[in-house]
């Protein structure tokens, strides 16, 4: 079973949590303990991250992904519940959202992508996975985060963040990060833009000012689907760990209006 860690109080509304590529339960540290008054969290560590196993996945492997999630959920005893997930969290959110509709009682995705629409973008798009694959089977970890933290969505950290980061993540097992990276791939990935129109729940998106593609993007599904986007000032990709407060203040309010 795939790994967690809960905290609060039982009785409050569930709010399950759901991290991002390269990272672990323990990155939503920072924001817990700020909603364990209103919430009971359930942190857990996707497939090949952190302390849960690597998994034999199929490409695609988002059911199956969301199917090991929904398993280690239902341990818990949780009958329905808020579900959050950032960037890879929020993708995989997306397909759990769709799967496992009655279970939900909203969803929240950070600076996460609902698909792409046209061939040429999802070849291009394996294209560059293929590369990405190929550097996290021939590199030392040490030397792919380098190069995956360059990346321009990671643009505002600084080069002592980026270190940080480096640090943190250097621990991970390459052959369970190449597992779940392509099966998971965003050129596998579902379409699902419409996908909020038709949940019986809301759809809520945050993003940073300083993302500029993911911001884009946000502002474009805001458009043409139900989705309500909130955007946080002086913040990149992951607005959890650069405005940790803000991010818990909009995480409360937005739910408990969900109630």
């Amino acid at each position: 079973m795939l790994a967690l860690s809960s905290y609060g109080d039982k009785s409050k509304p569930a709010l399950v949590m759901l991290h991002g590529f390269l990272g672990a339960q323990t990155d939503w540290q920072a924001i817990v303990k700020q909603l364990t008054n209103q919430f009971y969290c359930v942190c857990i560590d996707l497939p090949g991250h952190g302390l849960s196993p690597t998994l034999a996945l199929p490409t695609p492997g988002f059911d199956l992904i969301t199917k090991h999630i929904q398993a280690a959920i239902d341990s818990l005893s949780i009958e329905k519940y808020h579900l959050l997930g950032y960037s890879l969290g929020g993708r995989i959110a997306l397909h759990l959202a769709r799967n496992n509709t009655q279970k939900l009682l909203s969803l929240s995705l950070e600076s996460c992508h609902p698909g792409l629409q046209t061939s040429e973008e999802k070849q291009l798009r394996a294209k560059n996975d293929l590369s990405w694959s190929k550097k996290l089977t021939e590199l030392p970890i040490e030397a792919f985060l380098a190069l995956w933290y360059q990346q321009g969505v990671f643009a505002e950290l600084s080069i002592e963040a980026r270190q940080k980061l480096i640090e943190k993540r250097r621990h991970n097992n390459p052959v369970g990060l190449l597992n779940i990276y392509l099966a998971s791939s965003l050129a596998e990935q579902s379409n699902l833009w419409e996908l909020p129109a038709s949940l019986p729940f809301s759809c809520h998106y945050i993003v940073g000012s300083d993302d500029s593609k993911f911001l884009a993007l946000a502002t474009r599904w805001k458009e043409q689907t139900s989705v309500k986007v909130s955007v946080v000032k002086q913040a990149g990709h992951n607005v959890h760990l650069a405005a940790p407060q803000e991010y818990s203040n909009w995480l409360i309010q937005t739910l408990i209006e969900d109630k």
